[in-house]
């Protein structure tokens, strides 16, 4: 969802492009990335020079603007986690990974020596990042992630008008912590809907859940101890700046750094991550 001064999110604009405009955006990206991108990134790969710029019209019924930009030779001061399907209890300390610094290893997923770090910051409540999380992240756990191609990091960033996004991210990073981190996630984003309607999402966790584990998983939220990281990844994600969620992140071990902003589909991802990874 895009950040604006009213506190609102506005589709107006991607809903009236129709599906001809999002047709030829996408043919578009398709040539650049394939034909033209290739040379630039050989060519000019320490220049400041924007690679790739392109308006992707997102999923109709969403109306998502997305932005894919160019890589930028500037890392980010912002330094993202990454996610790790193994994290258990014990990985508490924040980690860095090829310069990507305050990684919470229980929300970092894949192998630290990837060709790339993928940060994705994420709002629990935010209907573009179910999108990008059930049509598209999955599928790059399978294809980079689960392969070792990718270090994937998840980031929260609760937007403040959404009435229940903080409360999710601290039940997430609380089953993180005890190494329920994917079980939750999924069913915070797959029961989105409900639970944005009812506000419960304490019964949406503890649904996927044991009761030994709800147990665990409350107590960590009820203690706060954890509010501190949610903290820190919304001030990394101001410094990127993140305007718009869900926003990615990719950087590379030559230090560039290729911001995604919004929905984005994993075969148009796939072209970009294909060239990345090398």
């Amino acid at each position: 969802m895009r950040l604006l001064d009213a506190g609102i999110y506005s589709n107006q604009t991607a809903v009236a492009a129709g599906p001809l405009i999002a047709q030829a955006m996408c043919d578009t990206l398709s040539k650049i990335l394939r034909k033209v991108a290739p040379e630039y990134w050989r060519n000019f790969v320490n220049r400041r020079f924007v690679l790739v710029y392109a308006v992707l019209v997102g999923l109709g019924s969403l109306g998502a603007l997305n932005v894919l930009a160019g890589p930028r030779t500037e890392k980010s001061t912002a330094k993202q986690p990454a996610k790790s399907g193994s994290a258990g209890p014990a990985a508490q300390t924040p980690i860095t990974v090829d310069g990507v610094a305050d990684i919470d290893p229980t929300k970092a997923f894949g192998n630290k020596n990837a060709a790339v770090v993928m940060e994705i910051y994420s709002d629990f409540q935010c209907p573009a990042c179910k999108q990008l999380f059930l049509n598209t992240t999955q599928r790059v756990m399978d294809n980079y992630v689960n392969t070792g191609k990718i270090f994937m990091v998840h980031r929260d960033f609760p937007l403040p008008m959404h009435a229940y996004s903080r409360v999710a991210a601290e039940y997430s990073r609380a089953a993180a912590k005890i190494g329920k981190c994917e079980e939750v996630e999924q069913a915070l984003f797959q029961n989105q809907e409900r639970w944005e309607a009812n506000g419960d999402v304490k019964g949406t966790v503890a649904a996927v859940l044991s009761p030994a584990d709800m147990k665990k998983v409350q107590a960590l939220v009820d203690s706060k101890t954890l509010d501190p990281l949610i903290d820190k990844d919304r001030q990394l994600g101001l410094a990127v700046p993140v305007t718009q969620t869900p926003t990615a992140v990719l950087h590379t071990k030559d230090g560039q750094t290729y911001p995604i902003v919004g929905f984005v589909s994993f075969d148009v991802l796939k072209t970009l991550l294909d060239q990345v990874v090398r």
